[in-house]
């Protein structure tokens, strides 16, 4: 498995984000997701429903855009995550307007199929990621790996694992690891939601599951020596209570994405709903 405490972390290679982060520099960017869950026998009118609410945000020329991804494993495959795109809370404020008027649309023709819904603030946390320079040329990943870390109680549990995240990605960039990461952190996603979440990505399944060449703790060990990785990956360990992932499809079906009709680059995953 990939993951902090194992032998590989690998990539998401986000578009947007890189120019996201560029032109808020210094300031704090976040996103609310939602993920919904559909009984089976209500998908089919879930999708209408969610297909209406996006032609009404593209009719009344809605300038942010709301990512979509189903979830290919995990405790239910009938999930679907949305996500607005990273901006500040200024930002969020400024463009809350926006999409009200398609407010009536989401809560006619989408509320009554979900089974429930989830919700959870994200923070982007930088300097635990590791991107590529260019990330706002790439094409975005189809597949998603997402591993989601609840963290051992108290506030050193927390400094130790954004000290050893953050140093793993110092030492990923200092040797040009071609293997690249996003990490955000979690608030209010109510109990038994996780503290931190990191999201990679490929074009195929292949790209999600290969393990990376050389490995994570290797490229560690040639940036700080073998006895300091070491220290490193025992920290992390230790700051860690559990870990739990899922395997993601990018949905551009369900996508509305300003400006243009179907697809689009995609900024992070994971989720929001649409219409919140």
């Amino acid at each position: 498995m990939k993951t902090l405490t194992a032998c590989a972390v690998a990539a998401l290679a986000v578009s947007g984000i890189a120019s996201v982060h560029a032109a808020n520099a210094g300031k704090t960017l976040v996103t609310i997701d939602y993920t919904d869950i559909i009984a089976p026998a209500e998908m089919q009118a879930y999708v209408a429903g969610i297909k209406a609410y996006t032609r009404c945000l593209r009719e009344h020329g809605v300038t942010f855009s709301e990512y979509a991804v189903s979830h290919e494993t995990g405790r239910n495959t009938y999930e679907i995550s949305f996500e607005r795109e990273p901006m500040t809370w200024a930002q969020r404020d400024e463009l809350g307007s926006e999409s009200r008027p398609c407010k009536a649309v989401f809560n006619a023709q989408v509320d009554p199929h979900l089974e429930s819904e989830s919700g959870a603030v994200m923070t982007e946390e930088p300097e635990l990621s590791h991107l590529p320079a260019d990330a706002k040329n790439q094409a975005p990943p189809q597949f998603l790996h997402v591993f989601n870390y609840t963290l051992k109680s108290g506030p050193a549990a927390h400094a130790t694992f954004a000290d050893a995240v953050k140093k793993i990605a110092a030492a990923a960039a200092r040797t040009k690891w071609p293997y690249y990461w996003n990490v955000v952190a979690v608030e209010g996603g109510g109990e038994g939601a996780p503290d931190y979440q990191l999201a990679f990505g490929g074009k195929d399944w292949a790209g999600v599951a290969a393990e990376p060449e050389p490995s994570l703790w290797k490229i560690v060990a040639n940036a700080y020596g073998q006895s300091e990785a070491g220290a490193i990956r025992k920290s992390l360990d230790n700051a860690i209570a559990k870990i739990f992932d899922h395997f993601d499809r990018y949905n551009a079906e369900l996508s509305y994405i300003a400006g243009i009709n179907s697809n689009g680059p995609v900024s992070r995953i994971s989720g929001t709903p649409v219409g919140q």
